[in-house]
């Protein structure tokens, strides 16, 4: 009866330890998993007077000596026979360029170029290094009498945007921006109208590069460093055939302006700048 009193008594005592050993001591409570982290939408410039598209042109002047490259890759929705002749709309030696320099850079892409070139698309639009922006899918003019280009009709702009970002994502250009780029740089009013409800920030530019279809690199050259300021964006040109020099003259623009101490941003850089975000 001891003996059987003494087990009750040891079996009591260790079903309270455990008991309290599982109060107290239970298995690690697991922290919370992470949310996952959701990217920041890009920046854009609010709408301009009644609602119209806004027009970026420069980031501010006193926030750093800072500067965008940016690169047109035009080519037009008629000129495939062009290409298949053997022109080159295209510009893999600049992009090497600026990569083997460490330049950040926004490159405006027609559809139609994403469509002829879609590897160098892809690889563009992955690479951190840039940003794809959208320069139209036809390269076709949003205001009558721009540069002999055809024109766009008011009621098709917008499609026309919006069908170049369809191709970028047919190509596997995961993130274009909400940026857009006239052909030519011509707009108006009715195009601005037009694209309202695309959501776009149309990026303009306040150094003319002087590249399209210049035979001297250092004209090129020297026009850029003349003109950049703080905050400065810079139009240069990513087709072989309508700007042979501007790799080149890419090579002598960045060490200089290094050299000056200016750094190289992204176009989205600056306008988050301009909204207080940069």
């Amino acid at each position: 009866m001891i003996t059987f009193s003494r087990r009750v008594i040891a079996v009591c005592a260790l079903a309270s330890a455990l008991t309290a050993c599982g109060a107290s001591a239970g298995p690690a409570a697991r922290p919370p998993a992470p949310s996952p982290a959701v990217p920041s939408a890009p920046p854009t410039l609010a709408a301009g007077p009644a609602g119209l598209t806004p027009v970026f042109e420069h980031g501010p002047r006193a926030a750093g000596k800072a500067v965008a490259l940016t690169f047109d890759a035009d080519m037009t929705a008629d000129q495939g026979p062009r290409a298949a002749a053997g022109e080159h709309f295209d510009h893999p030696r600049l992009i090497g360029t600026l990569r083997a320099l460490k330049v950040p850079a926004t490159v405006f892409m027609t559809g139609r170029w994403a469509e002829e070139y879609p590897d160098q698309a892809r690889a563009i639009g992955r690479d951190p290094l840039f940003e794809v922006a959208n320069h139209s899918y036809s390269h076709y003019a949003f205001t009558a009498d721009c540069y002999g280009l055809p024109t766009v009709p008011k009621e098709r702009m917008r499609a026309d945007v919006e069908r170049a970002y369809q191709a970028f994502r047919a190509v596997g250009v995961p993130d274009p921006m909400p940026y857009f780029r006239f052909p030519g740089g011509c707009y108006d009013r009715r195009a601005l109208e037009a694209l309202t409800p695309a959501g776009v920030t149309a990026v303009q530019w306040d150094v003319v590069g002087g590249d399209a279809f210049a035979t001297d690199a250092d004209a090129v050259a020297r026009q850029v460093l003349d003109g950049v300021r703080p905050g400065s964006v810079v139009v240069l040109h990513c087709t072989r055939s309508a700007a042979p020099t501007t790799e080149e003259a890419v090579r002598s623009i960045v060490p200089e302006l290094r050299r000056q101490g200016y750094r190289f941003v992204k176009v989205s850089e600056l306008i988050g700048a301009a909204n207080g975000r940069g």
